[in-house]
């Protein structure tokens, strides 16, 4: 079953980390990709770069960012094959950004 890992965490949180806490991050996400159970995966850009579309009384209305104000913003994804809820979370909890503060949101993905 495939399983979307999604990473939020405050924004910039890599950057404001040493170069030696940077590096290792990445490596482990480097690592994380090289593994056969890895789909897919991506970083997203700042939610400044957001537009959200709505419907509101059959008109279609657009905003800039999040909709949300709120201090973590949904940073990234990345897409697993994992035998069930337990080894996803077990990949969940590898992921760098916590160790920043960070919260992954684990969800089974439906195929249709």
């Amino acid at each position: 079953m495939q399983y979307a890992l999604l990473i939020y965490a405050e924004p910039g949180y890599l950057e404001t980390s040493s170069d030696e806490e940077r590096e290792a991050a990445y490596a482990e996400y480097f690592a994380m990709a090289g593994d056969d159970r890895y789909v897919s995966a991506a970083q997203l850009q700042p939610a400044e770069t957001a537009t959200c579309v709505r419907l509101s009384g059959g008109r279609t209305l657009m905003t800039d960012g999040p909709f949300a104000d709120t201090k973590e913003v949904l940073g990234g994804f990345c897409l697993i094959e994992a035998a069930d809820l337990d080894e996803a979370l077990e990949w969940a909890a590898r992921v760098p950004a916590l160790r920043f503060g960070g919260t992954v949101e684990v969800r089974p993905v439906v195929r249709l």
